[in-house]
């Protein structure tokens, strides 16, 4: 009698309880009438746009592999020629200039415009008269045609009538032809998307900045933390993932860039801005080599993907 209530007491099996648990779990109950007629509402609705998404987006790039594969000049049918556009692209020096300038450009105006951007996000979130006419300002080129804004910059930095150059030649500065030497043509058309690109990711920051706790710098302005102190110890904090979306969307529309490249220099001077996007529009509609300006595609997406890949990595939690 004493061994057996001494006895230590087995759990039970693993197979055993999860045979009770599927006993007591309750039997899934099929969606009534009234959510079926929800479902089919809702993929009604959802059909146009994954048609338009079908058409205008996954056929274009299901085709461009496809294009990249052959030789195809347009007036002529596509000829199956494998892997040789790419050998191309990877052998071609021009291609690799512009890959290069395209780096530079993003890399200079990536950081630099969202660095202004939350200072002015921050600036314009205070309680200021005229706030919304301020922001308006900054936004303003955001929403402009690009080749109006290209065209204004072709005339600030005209050799001999630009703004740029009277400027310094009233402070006793040497003037300079901006956009016609290959030393500063690439600064110039970065200084372009740096003014035009910082209104949007201004207005994300703005948006993000509403979502702040106040109560937070209201507790370190109790501890007595200054404004230098709040803005690196909450406010860069709390706009993280903002960061991480601007920072990716900022890095797709620099290798994107093309407008101001076509009408600032035209690619010049000597393929000095040159950019990737530029070389594609080159090698299809001026040269007809859709084939070798697909693969050319094909390379643009495979380095955006990675960009994009490597900047979730960096970022990794803090959007979250």
């Amino acid at each position: 009698m004493t061994d057996s209530l001494t006895a230590p007491v087995r759990p039970p099996a693993a197979g055993a309880w999860l045979d009770r648990t599927k006993k007591a779990s309750t039997p899934k109950r099929r969606p009534s009438k009234a959510n079926r007629k929800l479902r089919r509402a809702g993929w009604l609705m959802v059909i146009p746009a994954v048609l338009w998404l079908g058409i205008w987006v996954a056929l274009p790039v299901v085709a461009t592999f496809g294009l990249s594969l052959t030789d195809y000049n347009v007036f002529n049918p596509p000829k199956w020629i494998g892997f040789e556009n790419y050998v191309t692209v990877w052998n071609d020096p021009v291609f690799r200039k512009a890959t290069w300038n395209t780096v530079v450009y993003t890399f200079w105006t990536v950081p630099v415009s969202m660095a202004i951007a939350v200072v002015i996000a921050v600036a314009l979130n205070q309680k200021l008269r005229a706030q919304n006419w301020y922001r308006a300002a900054f936004f303003l080129p955001q929403v402009t045609a690009t080749v109006a804004i290209a065209m204004v910059w072709l005339w600030i930095y005209n050799p001999q009538q630009g703004l740029l150059n009277a400027a310094m030649s009233f402070f006793g500065l040497p003037t300079h032809a901006w956009l016609e030497s290959s030393d500063t043509a690439l600064w110039a058309v970065s200084l372009v998307g740096v003014w035009q690109g910082i209104g949007m990711k201004m207005l994300i920051y703005i948006a993000a900045l509403q979502n702040v706790d106040e109560a937070l710098y209201e507790a370190a302005s109790i501890d007595g933390a200054s404004t230098a102190r709040k803005f690196w110890s909450i406010t860069l904090p709390m706009l993280k993932p903002a960061t991480f979306f601007v920072f990716v969307i900022s890095i797709i529309g620099a290798f994107q860039v093309f407008d101001q490249v076509y009408v600032l220099t035209d690619g010049g001077p000597a393929n000095a801005t040159t950019m990737m996007t530029y070389e594609v529009y080159r090698s299809a509609f001026q040269n007809f080599k859709m084939g070798l300006a697909s693969a050319q595609s094909v390379f643009l997406f495979a380095v955006l993907l990675v960009m994009t890949v490597i900047s979730r990595r960096m970022t990794k939690g803090d959007e979250a």
